[in-house]
């Protein structure tokens, strides 16, 4: 049984503001919750399940001492972001903020520069886990990672890729690095001999910004086929592309 503070309460972590006022988000979904529950259990701060679910893992839940509600299926699509929500909702507590570590001459990683679309920035974790990436980079007007949409895309990557926000410039800092961008004019990606780095993914509809391409000492492109009509891939596919040119080649 869920009580109607509890599902406003829940229904406004829909919102950014509201997530960043009690540093709490949403998790959804049999796969998402299960990763959680299995690996992070820490950051739950309560479980909104169904029968069928707790069923399933009702040792788990009672062995980390986790706070749960069981509800139906109309009582889950009352707080779900989903037109299908599927037996678990999870509300967990940000993670903690901690320096970054990441040593850019030692490996690669992405700078997101204003990634507006959330599924592009889980996707993106997804794609960055794969090839055993474990931090990327964001502007600070990227999307949020603790949008619903994003920690769906990720589909528990988020868990395992951590995303700092912060500016270019201070990303790269005094550091003798390449700085990639992804732009139509760069060199043919699998023509170049490519180094550990940093990487920059343009905005879906503007590219990477004027401020930005300032700090590219390499820029890089995809090539086309010469009789494409289409005027760019998507961000998480170029993404994808990308990383994997750069895994084969420093692998």
């Amino acid at each position: 049984m869920i009580s109607k503070n509890q599902i406003k309460h829940i229904n406004a972590l829909h919102l950014k503001k509201f997530r960043d006022e009690e540093q709490c988000f949403i998790a959804e979904g049999i796969k998402v919750v299960d990763e959680i529950l299995k690996n992070r259990s820490g950051i739950i701060k309560e479980l909104f399940i169904t029968e069928e679910y707790y069923q399933k893992n009702k040792e788990l839940i009672k062995q980390n001492e986790i706070a749960f509600s069981r509800i139906n299926d109309e009582e889950l699509k009352k707080i779900s972001t989903q037109n299908n929500p599927n037996q678990a909702l999870a509300v967990c507590n940000y993670f903690k903020e901690n320096k970054s570590s990441f040593d850019l001459s030692k490996n690669f990683s992405f700078y997101l520069d204003d990634i507006r679309d959330p599924g592009n920035l889980g996707t993106i974790l997804r794609i960055a886990n794969w090839f055993g990436i474990n931090e990327v980079f964001c502007s600070p007007q990227s999307t949020d990672i603790y949008n619903p949409k994003s920690i769906q895309a990720a589909m528990g990557a988020f868990l395992r890729v951590r995303v700092n926000y912060m500016e270019l410039k201070d990303v790269i800092g005094g550091k003798k690095i390449p700085v990639y961008g992804a732009v139509l004019n760069g060199k043919n990606i699998y023509k170049e001999e490519l180094k550990k780095g940093l990487i920059i993914i343009g905005n879906e509809a503007n590219g990477i910004s004027k401020t930005n391409l300032a700090l590219i000492s390499d820029p890089i492109t995809i090539p086309a086929h010469g009789n494409n009509q289409t005027e760019s891939l998507n961000a998480a596919m170029a993404t994808a592309i990308i990383c994997g040119e750069f895994f084969r080649q420093l692998n």
